[in-house]
């Protein structure tokens, strides 16, 4: 097709149908600037890796990381004011990043951020490299966990203490979930952050705390809360349903804080109500930074109509990166990148940039430029020309 007449910020994008139509940017980008005031809540951003697109190496095989990229990218997030949740999901810890491979990416990232006082680390500990057949009681998850947990603590590291396949496989009862973690959590050397991940986001996860009603997977997760409050800094649940969220929060202990990790609802829930909020750990912070960290310094400034103008037009892209099958968010998270600079090809570890089809993308650069998250629009154009180009448009 033609394009003599189209601008450098026009272009011609395939619909679910396969027709082409012009779309026109029209967003106002964000500014990428030190947030004006500190936040009023804590606000982690689970970051994303960046994958080497020139090893040699299977897609499959072990995952070779652009490491100066990897870590600028958490360098940029922390100096828009925010945590970096590291080595979890988001950095497709489970999908292709191993124990091993996250527990470098954990020891690179504090090294090569100790000259950013600000930086607020906390990182994943979980029990991938124990294989849950080879589980045979819940000696072996404890014993796991503690493997990944002294690691961690020994780089100076704060916990995030993750979900267990493991744990869902040999628990026979709740209880089994409050022995484990009251005897990880006594070893815990400051304050962690438990993470409650829904089986959305991993199927092997069903069944978590050791129930299937939420009502009573609550009363558990509360339970261990309870067990070892000293040892608990909050608790992250995952669940993609507000409701559930607010109820556990309003339960939680005196000092437990709720982070919550619904990037379908998470405007209101930061926000909160007359009796509480969530601060936030999110894989979405990633994708939106620029307007997370200003709607946060308007929220601290007891500015919510301009907390609400930002925040509502990031919340139909995180709708989308998000949307089913889930545990491919992180390939809408990376194009992103990608379109903003950040990365020079939207490639992925285990090759998952092939997990969506053509019509996501191309949505995800339409509702990115409306939320003002394209920081250089003719850029980001002339990146989405080259990657329409391989699909031969």
């Amino acid at each position: 097709m033609n394009d003599t007449h189209i601008s450098a910020t026009e272009l011609r994008l395939p619909a679910a149908d396969g027709s082409l139509s012009v779309y026109r940017l029209r967003g106002e980008p964000l500014p990428i600037a030190k947030p004006a005031r500190a936040f009023n809540r804590v606000a982690f951003s689970a970051a994303h890796v960046v994958a080497d697109p020139f090893t040699a190496t299977e897609p499959s095989g072990k995952p070779v990381l652009d490491w100066p990229r990897t870590i600028a990218y958490r360098r940029h997030l922390i100096g828009l004011g925010l945590g970096i949740a590291e080595a979890m999901d988001t950095a497709q810890r489970g999908m292709g990043l191993d124990w091993h491979g996250a527990l470098e990416l954990i020891g690179r990232t504090l090294a090569e951020t100790r000259d950013l006082p600000e930086a607020l680390i906390f990182s994943g500990c979980g029990t991938e490299q124990l294989d849950p057949a080879d589980a045979r009681s819940i000696d072996d998850v404890v014993a796991a966990y503690l493997t990944q947990m002294h690691a961690i603590q020994k780089l100076g590291g704060r916990i995030i203490l993750m979900a267990s396949r493991a744990l869902a496989r040999v628990a026979k009862s709740p209880d089994d979930y409050r022995k484990v973690y009251a005897r990880v959590l006594a070893e815990a050397d400051k304050p962690v952050i438990l993470h409650w991940l829904g089986d959305m986001f991993d199927p092997a996860l069903a069944g978590y705390w050791g129930g299937e009603r939420f009502e009573d997977t609550m009363e558990t997760a509360l339970g261990v809360i309870s067990d070892s409050a000293a040892k608990v800094d909050g608790i992250k649940i995952s669940l993609l349903d507000d409701a559930k969220e607010v109820t556990m929060r309003r339960r939680l202990p005196a000092g437990v804080k709720m982070y919550s990790g619904d990037d379908f609802n998470y405007p209101e829930l930061i926000a909160g109500d007359e009796q509480g909020f969530s601060h936030a750990l999110l894989g979405i912070f990633d994708a939106i930074a620029p307007a997370a960290s200003s709607a946060l310094a308007a929220l601290a400034a007891g500015d919510r109509a301009r907390y609400d103008a930002l925040m509502a037009p990031t919340v139909p892209l995180s709708r989308l990166i998000f949307r089913a099958p889930t545990r491919f968010y992180k390939t809408g998270v990376v194009f992103l990148a990608y379109l903003n600079g950040h990365q020079d090809h939207p490639v992925m570890v285990g090759g998952q940039q092939a997990m969506r089809p053509l019509p996501y993308f191309c949505d995800i650069f339409k509702l990115a430029d409306q939320a003002g998250l394209l920081a250089d629009p003719a850029d980001a154009s002339a990146r989405m020309r080259r990657f329409l180009a391989f699909y031969g448009v």
